[in-house]
């Protein structure tokens, strides 16, 4: 079986837990996931199984969607409820006062990583290196928060509604902003609700795909081609798809299609989808990346 099927992770599951228990499911080692989330957090995580794995690292829709809980008048060492909690001397602040501080917080901002990530410095994870108690120092990288929207406050916990770039820490966001508050801050709560272009309403329960049977499980693969709906579709006849598959160069020119060069390209036969391709400089139909029909 071939495809993507989306998962609600549940909480205390590691992104690699669910990734074991759909290749017992599916019956095959090639299963990938589309986007770590830590083991306290839930939420949308896309299941790539079989030649679908091919997609897991070139997907178009980086960006995702959290909801996040937190709590005023605390900090701690993994800036989240489950790490070593130090009380703050300021503990509340007023809902006005969130929401200008939010401000600060939307477009393009730099945030620093923190310690408590898997993000790799000379080769050693961040959160190997703070479990033995050593801290790096760590550059600030770019990341856009397009959507950033308090849903609830209640003068100590609240929760906000986030949509952002890839690499974007929540519970460093969080963090930020009960600096900027002066009361601190640590997130109680986390929920991805989209990732890679799919929505919680999508995702099934690891329960459910455990009980289901082998039919059911094929009925619920999303095809691959799915992740890639941005890009603009071509059909191939008979003579380009053999040409195609062989990895032989087509003329542009010749094909019914306007798109810039460097785009990428949806490539069809028949309807099946056979994978991606691009227009290069000397106006050739390339490709990029086939996938099993």
């Amino acid at each position: 079986m071939n495809g993507i099927i989306c998962i609600n992770k549940p909480q205390e599951f590691t992104s690699f837990d669910v990734v074991a228990v759909m290749r017992r499911c599916f019956k095959t080692k090639k299963v990938g996931h589309g986007g770590t989330l830590d083991p306290m957090a839930t939420g949308v995580l896309p299941i790539f199984v079989g030649g679908a794995t091919k997609a897991v690292d070139i997907f178009p829709d980086t960006d995702k969607s959290y909801r996040g809980g937190f709590r005023l008048g605390l900090t701690s060492d993994t800036q989240d409820i489950w790490g070593k909690l130090i009380e703050s001397d300021k503990k509340t602040a007023s809902a006005e006062d969130v929401e200008a501080v939010l401000a600060r917080f939307r477009g393009d901002i730099m945030q620093i990583p923190p310690m408590y990530s898997a993000l790799k410095i000379n080769g050693q994870k961040l959160c190997d290196l703070a479990r033995q108690g050593i801290e790096v120092e760590r550059e600030a990288r770019p990341i856009t928060i397009s959507r950033l929207e308090l849903t609830h406050f209640d003068g100590t916990d609240g929760i906000i509604e986030v949509d952002c770039s890839s690499g974007t820490y929540i519970r460093t966001l969080i963090h930020d902003i009960g600096e900027a508050l002066g009361t601190g801050a640590v997130m109680t709560s986390l929920c991805r609700t989209r990732a890679c272009g799919f929505s919680l309403s999508q995702c099934h329960t690891i329960d459910e795909v455990r009980e289901a049977d082998e039919e059911t499980l094929s009925s619920w693969l999303m095809p691959v081609d799915s992740v890639f709906e941005k890009y603009l579709r071509i059909e191939l006849d008979e003579v380009q798809q053999r040409l195609y598959l062989n990895g032989v160069r087509l003329d542009a020119a010749r094909l019914a299609t306007s798109a810039p060069k460097g785009e990428k390209l949806r490539v069809y036969a028949d309807g099946a989808f056979l994978g991606l391709a691009e227009v290069n400089d000397e106006n050739e139909l390339v490709s990029v990346k086939r996938f099993p029909t």
